[in-house]
């Protein structure tokens, strides 16, 4: 039996995953396979945008000289000599002193400098008839209601990085100025294997000693939210023999392996009894939940080694052990700043409670808005246990881990700590209430 590491910091144990990790290849996608993936390259504008100049509103294309001195009082009747619809027709050229029907989007015709809105005319909004000729009631500037060619984004100009996590909007902006298809990282690739003789699979009738598994279910949707693909995920029992099978598997499929439970201290320890060896190394990290912690490379892949993080059994502990560590090596997978992945937002206790001494506290919490515009959000306890590793059935309540540094053992209400943010709660909606709990 190996010797126990001594207890190391969050930091250095996340660093000494990520170095485990390197970016994935990349890949060529059509757009509307790329949500969620890693811009591989920078991107530039192919197009401008808009392609060509046309009007933002419906209405009359004029020129602005010619209805100056419009007035409901006084409107400036102009003939109408055409229609000009959005699509490819080839927009008319206007003549002075005349007016052509145009739509949004339509392209405005040679010699019109301003758009004049159907409501500011005579005419009615929606289907109707060519009218021989529109009054207007108001003048309009020259620019009015166009839309440039270029003025968005003109053809050359930088559009997004390479390491852009591409959402909805990224997506728009590649297809307006050009790309029907992307440069992207792959999508990482991880399995997950759950362990322990005690675990039922969820909603099996209980034996007596046994529990509902809650971790795989739970590794596997944090897998998928944060932008991984998971070939694999199988739930196994105390057999080292069993175990070393199914990650052979895995390491044939994944670019990364997570295991839950069986790295403690006890007699049957199931992932310890299978992996611990000079590549793979079980240590104590000082925090809670989740002291326990193992890493390394597993060597039956095909033709690489593959990057394996072992978790804690207890379903808070796993849960706060990914959001540490192995959502960073997933940002690392698919091209982007793992450090990105563990920014804080500032929060103030809403109550007091306890916190191991030595040890970094990832408390979850529900946050609450604060009494005052601006001020930092209220953060309280999902449960009255606070942190303890058991309490998976209130994780859910949770929008933050609350971070209480190790020398801190006692959280003081109105107490100023750093939070990790966690899914679908955003810090990046400043005005986002959050409901005080009922």
């Amino acid at each position: 039996m190996a010797h126990a590491s001594p207890t190391r910091t969050v930091e250095e144990h996340r660093d000494e995953i990520l170095a485990l990790v390197s970016t994935l290849p990349a890949v060529t996608l059509p757009l509307a396979r790329c949500l969620g993936l890693t811009l591989h390259e920078d991107l530039v504008a192919r197009l401008p945008a808009p392609p060509f100049t046309n009007s933002s509103m419906d209405g009359f294309a004029v020129r602005a000289a010619d209805v100056a001195g419009a007035s409901a009082e006084r409107p400036v009747e102009l003939p109408v000599t055409g229609d000009q619809p959005a699509g490819p027709a080839a927009a008319s050229a206007l003549a002075p002193g005349t007016a052509i029907r145009i739509m949004t989007g339509a392209p405005l015709p040679d010699g019109a400098d301003a758009v004049v809105p159907v409501e500011q005319t005579d005419q009615p909004r929606g289907a109707a008839p060519l009218p021989p000729a529109v009054r207007v009631v108001e003048p309009v500037a020259a620019g009015a209601y166009v839309r440039h060619r270029g003025e968005g984004v003109p053809v050359g100009a930088p559009v997004m990085p390479a390491g852009t996590r591409l959402g909805p909007a990224a997506l728009a902006a590649a297809g307006a100025v050009g790309y029907g298809e992307l440069s992207v990282v792959r999508r990482p690739r991880l399995a997950v294997v759950s362990t322990g003789d005690e675990l039922a699979a969820p909603g099996d009738a209980l034996g007596g000693g046994t529990i509902p598994d809650s971790n795989l279910a739970m590794l596997v949707a944090l897998a998928t939210e944060w932008g991984a693909d998971v070939p694999l995920a199988e739930r196994v029992g105390d057999d080292p023999e069993v175990l070393d099978a199914v990650l052979s598997r895995a390491a044939e499929v994944a670019d990364l392996v997570v295991t839950c439970g069986g790295i403690s201290a006890g007699a049957f320890e199931v992932v310890r009894q299978a992996l611990e060896s000079p590549e793979v190394r079980f240590v104590q990290v000082a925090m809670q939940p989740g002291k326990p912690q193992g890493l390394g490379v597993l060597t039956g892949g095909p033709h690489r080694p593959v990057p394996v993080v072992a978790l804690p059994g207890n379903p808070v502990s796993s849960f706060v052990g990914f959001r540490v560590y192995v959502r960073p090596a997933l940002a690392r997978l698919a091209g982007r700043d793992p450090l990105g992945e563990t920014l804080t937002v500032q929060v103030r206790a809403a109550e007091a409670w306890r916190s191991p001494s030595g040890r970094r506290q990832y408390a979850p919490v529900r946050l609450e808005a604060p009494e005052r515009p601006g001020e930092p959000y209220l953060a309280r306890p999902t449960h009255r246990l606070g942190s303890a590793s058991h309490l998976v059935g209130s994780l859910h309540l949770a929008h933050a881990l609350a971070v209480v540094p190790a020398e801190v053992t006692q959280v003081e209400a109105g107490q100023a700590l750093p939070a990790v943010p966690l899914p679908p709660w955003s810090p990046e909606l400043p005005d986002q209430v959050v409901p005080a709990p009922r």
